[in-house]
């Protein structure tokens, strides 16, 4: 199935509009300059593609990257009826800093003992801005945060394509956002990534990247509710590809044979030969090894026809708008499409001999194709490629779908390391009041770890002995869906605090890399050898219930035959002070852990005769946040996560033998919980509250409770519950193989 992409809207350094996005683009006007906004006088360079002015959007945000993706969304969703239930509309959100620049008010008020409003951080996170889009827009079907870096953007487009095709919902805006913010500014100052002028991509005489800042969103349809509706049909998204170069934190593989995976499987998946593209929306950064990687990516991709490509990138125009890029520059080549042109690479002027390709020097060109593709790649080695049409001229072929099964696991949490450990631990009903204990010599070294925060470490050993209990030992095939509620909160203030008290000079360029919530990830796959997709959520306390839901679709779809869901969380001082803040009570106990499931088709598991241990019969998402305010007290959105669930599993309520609630302490959340369980349940089944023994983990909730119902799954069906705080709900249903 083709989906519909029925309107954009951009907000960039080339102005407030889509319009002025491809009017700019297609001229080749370049709106990187003097940064205004933020004190500059420490860096190296002084320029970026900073917006001058956002649409006032009226919400009395406080984050930048809010208000950039609210006036995004509002040009995006223009005129469009708003004739569709509001359950059948989601939010696909791809952010790489998501709230920084409040969060670091925030940290720095903390710092110094003033008084902040804790909304600062409240509202500061992937999945808090995916909501406050949501609650602006009124919609309560699947809400996501996407956060797999550089390219969230192009993520969040196919993940949100995905949503449509496969029923679970027929509208969805989705695309990404990101603000100019010193924390950025100061990390690749570090790193010595940033170029003085203009960002030149591909160019013999490029220096580094230019950052920018801004918001990309696309409202994409089902086709049949574009047709009925009577939308005007800009393009269409075919498909796209992910892949993992498990090879360093900030470099990408050099021979680019990872990256063309995800192009390979981008126009696999969309039935497309290479020859049928015309035009390639490239990455390129400026920086020397990521452009000359990409050019040999696109040479493996598409062999012969490379030569007759036309390659360029918007990032020399506006700069790189890191979470945003992908989105943006997805806009960009609907827009090149429906016109039949190739923009320009701006600033190009001197050939590079490992830059081999036509880059559209000068002035825009003339193309005559009906297909078109968007790169987008990351730092921790994270590649999304995605294929969009012109509308009409392209059937995608219907993957070949399969049955979904856990073959392996493992955890980390406070009663121990064995997933026999909480099992008991929940039996007793004991709360468990201690950190976690673990030792990570015998999978890493302490060379390995030297630059790896806890989150990173706790996530390659969940995910090695997962692998190990899986009967795994040559994952190259492999990809991973990595999953974290809080991010990696420990090496962000190992960053941000020098910074906070002695300036630029203090940013340290070893930390900075780990500050991108799928750091831990690229750690995963570069430990274990993984080359197949990934992908990050922050879905907040629902992300492992919603990591799982997601690398199911996945490997059901046929993007993989084996994918590992890891999710993990960790605690820090500055995580204790921002839920005291927002007035966490004392019957919540924060806790650490991580979990790692093992997901394969299940002709994979058979045909090597892996042990299968449940199998993933259905999942369903629903949203109920409200303005201001928790979600809605009588549960409406947690009773329709469990029906849409037992749906997509072809199951009754009766037929539930056991039952994992998200109770956590907090009791209004917990109330409109039991509220909803009365509604679904008449006969309610034996029920576990896994939180009051174990404490809240954050986002490793959701999967620490999958876990939990596998091992006691004795041949029964087990539902497991899980929330954010603001409203998203995310259930999962498993059953004994058969």
């Amino acid at each position: 199935m083709t989906i519909a992409v029925v309107g954009t809207g951009a907000v960039t350094a080339l102005g407030p509009s889509a319009q002025d996005l491809w009017q700019g683009a297609r001229s080749g006007r370049v709106a990187i300059g003097p940064v205004r906004g933020l004190p500059m006088q420490e860096y190296r360079t002084r320029v970026a593609g900073e917006v001058a002015e956002i649409p006032f959007s009226g919400t009395g945000c406080r984050d930048r990257a809010l208000e950039l993706a609210i006036a995004a969304a509002h040009e995006a969703l223009g005129e469009l009826p708003r004739s569709v239930p509001p359950e059948r509309c989601g939010v696909v959100l791809g952010t790489c800093n998501a709230g920084v620049i409040s969060a670091w008010q925030w940290l720095k008020a903390t710092v110094s003992s003033e008084h902040v409003d804790p909304r600062l951080v409240a509202g500061s996170t992937p999945q808090a801005l995916a909501e406050a889009l949501a609650v602006h827009f009124g919609f309560q079907g699947p809400v996501l945060a996407v956060n797999t870096a550089c390219a969230s953007g192009t993520n969040a487009i196919g993940l949100a394509a995905d949503l449509i095709r496969l029923g679970r919902a027929d509208f969805v805006l989705a695309g990404g956002t990101d603000g100019l913010s010193e924390v950025a500014f100061a990390g690749f100052d570090a790193l010595g990534s940033l170029s003085e002028q203009a960002a030149a991509p591909y160019c013999g005489s490029r220096s580094g990247l230019s950052l920018g800042e801004g918001s990309g969103m696309v409202a994409l349809a089902s086709p049949v509710l574009a047709q009925d509706a009577r939308w005007p049909v800009l393009a269409e998204v075919l498909a796209y590809g992910l892949s993992a170069d498990g090879y360093h934190v900030t470099a990408p593989r050099p021979d680019g044979s990872v990256a063309a995976q995800a192009m390979r499987s981008a126009l696999a998946r969309a039935g497309a030969r290479t020859s049928k593209v015309g035009y390639v929306n490239g990455h390129g950064t400026g920086t020397g090894r990521n452009d000359s990687a990409e050019t040999k990516a696109i040479r493996l991709a598409f062999g012969a026809h490379a030569d007759q490509l036309l390659v360029s990138s918007t990032k020399s125009v506006i700069g790189h708008l890191l979470g945003a890029a992908g989105a943006v520059e997805a806009i960009v080549t609907v827009r090149a499409l429906a016109e039949g042109v190739a923009p320009p690479t701006a600033g190009y002027t001197r050939h590079d001999p490992d830059c081999d390709l036509d880059y559209v020097a000068g002035d825009a060109r003339r193309f005559e194709a009906d297909l078109a593709v968007s790169n987008s790649f990351a730092f921790a080695g994270a590649n999304a490629s995605v294929v969009l049409a012109k509308p009409g001229s392209w059937r995608v072929p219907e993957p070949t779908a399969d049955r979904v099964v856990i073959t392996g696991m493992s955890v980390i949490t406070p009663a121990g390391n064995e997933i026999e450990s909480a099992w008991q631990a929940l039996r007793r009903g004991v709360p468990v009041r201690c950190g976690v204990r673990v030792d990570p010599d015998p999978h890493l070294d302490r060379r390995a770890r030297r630059r790896m925060d806890r989150l990173a470490v706790f996530s390659v050993i969940t995910a090695a002995r997962a692998l190990a209990s899986a009967g795994i030992t040559d994952p190259e095939s492999a990809g991973i869906v990595f999953g974290t509620g809080n991010g990696p909160m420990e090496a962000m203030a190992d960053f941000a605090l020098p910074l906070l008290a002695e300036g630029r000079s203090a940013a340290n360029p070893g930390v900075f890399p780990n500050t991108v919530y799928n750091q831990a990830a690229g750690q995963v796959a570069k430990h274990l050898g993984l080359r197949g997709p990934t992908s990050t959520l922050s879905v907040g306390h629902a992300t492992g219930a919603a990591a799982i839901s997601y690398a199911a679709d996945l490997v059901a779809t046929g993007h993989s035959d084996t994918l590992l869901v890891t999710v993990t969380d960790t605690v820090s001082a500055e995580v204790v002070q921002a839920y005291a803040d927002n007035g966490l009570p004392p019957t919540c106990l924060l806790a650490e852990g991580s979990v790692t499931l093992v997901l394969e088709r299940r002709s994979t598991a058979l045909a090597r005769g892996a042990t299968v241990l449940a199998e993933l019969l259905g999942s369903g998402t629903a949203f109920d946040g409200r303005p201001r305010r928790p979600w809605d007290p009588r549960g409406t959105g947690l009773e329709r996560a469990m029906h849409n669930a037992m749906a997509d599993g072809d199951s009754k309520p009766e037929e539930i033998d056991t039952l994992w609630l998200n109770a956590c302490g907090l009791a209004w959340a917990d109330r409109a919980e039991q509220r909803a369980v009365h509604r679904v349940f008449t006969e309610q089944p034996t029920t576990y509250e896994p939180k009051r023994v174990l404490g809240e983990p954050a986002g490793v909730g959701g999967a620490l409770s999958t876990a939990l119902a596998v091992h006691g799954l004795a041949g029964g069906t087990a539902l497991v519950n899980s929330s954010s705080l603001g409203g998203t709900h995310v259930s999962l249903l498993l059953g004994a193989d058969r």
